[in-house]
Order: structure tokens, then C-alpha cells, then sequence
């Protein structure tokens, strides 16, 4: 049993606890007549020459008052316990098989005495590909209303070509974020992630979601109805919304003087990007993602891709407006590492320069960046890309706060790790709406100083291009 659970069961009202001290009551009340009638048998019976150490040894006479005592008393304790653990287990397991949400029983008897958990705080994390989808693993857990905003220029692959022949907003990164919030070892999720991969078939390369996504949005009649249904199979914690329901193209002019169309011909061999465009320009957003980057505690802007995943939301109509007006702070996830054929040397500075530069002056609250420089040693040569690391550069790009952390996995150096990143996120979201009024022994309106005075000096500069 985890702590949180242990904090659920011991809440007043569970009308838990004092079941389970009844029960423990009439233990030791049925432990004491046993208790006495043994003692009574001993001292009244007189047993067999022979019998007379194996009754000794068995009534551990051999071990002085009271640590006979205390040894059965433990070993009881430990074996009641874990033969109640495992008794509740057996009669309970059944019961949350057949829970829609998959959660403990501890949290299913909460919602029925107290109502549903109002969650602490609303999120709301934009972009795609994934950067977003690690981004979300680590935060469908926390207890916040999440919403994912993705999205639809992809054009790559089996998206690309659905896109092609049915004309719709591409679903890849949609059904990457569905699965993202649904649970680990649901079986529909495994099978939305499921791609045939048979040479010569017409399914070969095509992802099952995305086939799933397509037909629902034929039989629906909108993508926005076939995401929703999508969501409701998979039972995902949280919202997945597209930014648009519009089929657009992302469009890139280049250093070159030449313009390149599509989102899977830009992260390649060419000219440095100069700046990205949608067409149609403008494309109108999906109202219910301006609905809730307007009622969202926190705005988190990728992690992903800078130029296909993150900044295409912010081209579309009314995304800017609604940060701009919504009540919670912005921040921007920066990767830890360079994507090549698209953020060759960028450094850190360079990634917040460009989103201030599309986002707005005055509208990034904070940037949050790795600050852990065994990224850089864990990153081969041949791969051709660099670690983005924290080096202490101040940001030109408005005031911005650098909130400098350890949010590298571990295992790959090129990717985030999920619960690394949720911890400062959800740290930064209860920080904003004021649950958590002091941190580390600092108020909590200081602790942006604090996160980057936690930051460890990077061994060498991320490679800040001028």
C-alpha cells in the first residue's frame, strides 16, 4: 500500500477505522482467553517426564518476561496484517478489475462516502509528438483537471496518408496523447499503438489508431466527435484536444530564400528555418481548447519538436489571445537536446527566443530547462545533436524566469524523463494557486529564486549560437 492510499484509508469519515479496531478488539480479547486457558492448562496439568522440554521449547521458556511476549505479539501482528492484506485482496481484486478507471480501492471508497476528488488545479499542456505524450505520462497521476491541446499539421507517414485520401486534420499526434493518458496496461491502448507491418499489405506502416480515429470521424461526421469517442474507448485521464479541426499544411520559409511545405520536409537536410506559417493562414482554433487555456492554473508550452510541434499551435487563430488572457502562469519546456535538421546549436536562449518571438512579449511566464550536465557526456558524437543544458546565460527574450532542474531521463539522454518533469510542473501549478504557501523554507512567491539557485553549474555551455 503506497502513502497516498494510507492517507485515504486514515481520512476521518471513511468509516474505516473503527471496523478494523473492532476487529482488532475481538482479537485480542479471543488472543487473551487462548492466552489463559493455555496458561491455565500449564500450570494446572502435570505433564510427562519426556514431554517436559518440547513443552518448554514450544511455550519459549527459554526466553526471559517480557521478550516472549514481545517476540509472539510482533509475529502476530505481522502475520494478521498480512493475512488481512491478502484476504481483502482476493475478495477485492474482482471489484476493481470491473472499475472503468482502473484506480485502488482506497480511492473508489473515497468517491463513495465523499463525492468525487475535486481536482487541485487546472493544466493545460500544448504541442505534440513525443515530447508531449512523455509530458503527459508523468501528469495523468496528479490529481489535476489535464488537458492536452495538439497539434493536426503532422503530414509523415500513415497520418499522411490518411490525410491525403480523406482530407482531415492528421490524427498521429492526437492518438499519441490518447494513449499517453490512458492506462499503462490497458489493452486498448497496446492496440491503438499497434502498427501492421506486413511488406506489400495497403495497411503496411498504418497505425490501428489512426485507422480508428478515421473511420469514427466517418461515422461521426466531425474529427472533433471521432477524438471524443476515442477518448471515451480508451478511458484517458484527462482531455485530448486538437487545436484545430481545420486541414492545415505547415509551411517554412528558409534561410535560403526558399519555402518548403509540409511538416515532414522541414526537419531535414536544408537552410536554417527563418519562420513557419499554416495554410490556410489563420486557421480558426477548436473552441474548447481556447475554453480551457482560458480557465488553465498552468500553461505548459512542449516539451517537442520547436518548429512541427510546439510553435504550429501558437499560428493558430485565437491560441495567443487566449494565453494572453487566461489566468495562469506560462511555461515553456525546453528539450534537452538539439533536433537536428531543424534546432542545430540552438541553446536554450535560442528555444525561449523563438517561442517569445511567436508567443509574445510579456507572455512567457517561465522557461524550464535541464540543469543536469551528464546529458552532454551521455550523448554520442555520431547522433549529431547536443545536450541543451543550463549554464547560468541570462535570457534577452522578455522576463522570462529560468527555472533550471534535473528533467533528463536517465536511461535516454535525447528524451525528458515523464515523472521528473510532472514534479516541477505540479510543483509550479500548486505553487500559483496557493496550496502550497511555503517550499523548502522559502515563501513560495521566491521560489523561482530557489530553483535556480538548486541548479548545479553545467561542465561546459550548452552551445548558444549568436
Amino acid at each position: 500500500m503506497n502513502s497516498r492510499n494510507l492517507r485515504i484509508w486514515l481520512r476521518p469519515g471513511m468509516r474505516i477505522k473503527r471496523w478494523v479496531g473492532l476487529f482488532m478488539a475481538a482479537v485480542i480479547l479471543s488472543s487473551l482467553a487462548l492466552a489463559m486457558f493455555a496458561a491455565w492448562v500449564y500450570q494446572s496439568y502435570k505433564f510427562p517426564e519426556g514431554l517436559q522440554d518440547i513443552v518448554q521449547s514450544i511455550t519459549l521458556q527459554f526466553i526471559p518476561h517480557p521478550y516472549r511476549e514481545i517476540l509472539l505479539l510482533s509475529g502476530g501482528l505481522a502475520l494478521l496484517l498480512y493475512a488481512i492484506a491478502r484476504l481483502s485482496h482476493a475478495l477485492i481484486a474482482p471489484l476493481i478489475a470491473h472499475d472503468p478507471g482502473g484506480r485502488a480501492f482506497a480511492e473508489i471508497v473515497n468517491e463513495h462516502r465523499f463525492g468525487p476528488v475535486q481536482p487541485e488545479f487546472n493544466v493545460v499542456a500544448i504541442g505534440g509528438g513525443t515530447g508531449l505524450s512523455a509530458l503527459l505520462r508523468g501528469l495523468k497521476f496528479a490529481n489535476a483537471n489535464l488537458t492536452a491541446i495538439v497539434t493536426v499539421a503532422d503530414d509523415g507517414g500513415s497520418t499522411g496518408r490518411i490525410r491525403d485520401v480523406f482530407n482531415m486534420p492528421a490524427p498521429g499526434d492526437i492518438r499519441n496523447c490518447l494513449v499517453a493518458l490512458a492506462d499503462a496496461e490497458s489493452t486498448m491502448g497496446r492496440l491503438f499503438h499497434y502498427r501492421f507491418d506486413k511488406e506489400g499489405s495497403e495497411l503496411s506502416g498504418h497505425a490501428f489508431g489512426n485507422l480508428f480515429i478515421t473511420a469514427m470521424t466517418q461515422v461521426t461526421g466531425s474529427f472533433e466527435q471521432a477524438v471524443i469517442e476515442s477518448a471515451r474507448v480508451l478511458n484517458v485521464r484527462g482531455r485530448v484536444l486538437p487545436s484545430t479541426v481545420e486541414n492545415v499544411t505547415l509551411c517554412a520559409d528558409l534561410a535560403d530564400g526558399t519555402t518548403v511545405k509540409g511538416e515532414s520536409t522541414i526537419s531535414h537536410e536544408k537552410p536554417a528555418i527563418e519562420r513557419i506559417f499554416l495554410e490556410p493562414h489563420n486557421p480558426d482554433a477548436y473552441g474548447p481548447a481556447l475554453a480551457a487555456i482560458f480557465n488553465a492554473d498552468l500553461i505548459v508550452l512542449g516539451p517537442g519538436s520547436l518548429y512541427t510541434s510546439v510553435l504550429p499551435n501558437l499560428l493558430v487563430d485565437g491560441v495567443r489571445e487566449a494565453i494572453h488572457w487566461s489566468k495562469g502562469s506560462t511555461v515553456y519546456v525546453c528539450n534537452v537536446a538539439t533536433q537536428h535538421g531543424e534546432t542545430d546549436h540552438f541553446g536554450y536562449a535560442d528555444h525561449v527566443q523563438q517561442i517569445v518571438d511567436y508567443l509574445g512579449q510579456g507572455e512567457l511566464d517561465y522557461a524550464l530547462v535541464n540543469s543536469n550536465p551528464a546529458a552532454a557526456d551521455a550523448i554520442s558524437p555520431e547522433w549529431g545533436v547536443e545536450a541543451v543544458i543550463y549554464d547560468g546565460a541570462p535570457l534577452t527574450a522578455g522576463n522570462v524566469q529560468v527555472i533550471a532542474r534535473d528533467v533528463v531521463n536517465d536511461v535516454n539522454p535525447l528524451r525528458h524523463d515523464p515523472s521528473k518533469l510532472a514534479e516541477v510542473l505540479i510543483e509550479l501549478a500548486r505553487i500559483h494557486t496557493s496550496t502550497v504557501p511555503m517550499v523548502d523554507g522559502a515563501p513560495a512567491a521566491d521560489m523561482h529564486r530557489t530553483w535556480a539557485e538548486k541548479a548545479p553549474p553545467a561542465r561546459s555551455p550548452a552551445g548558444i549560437s549568436s
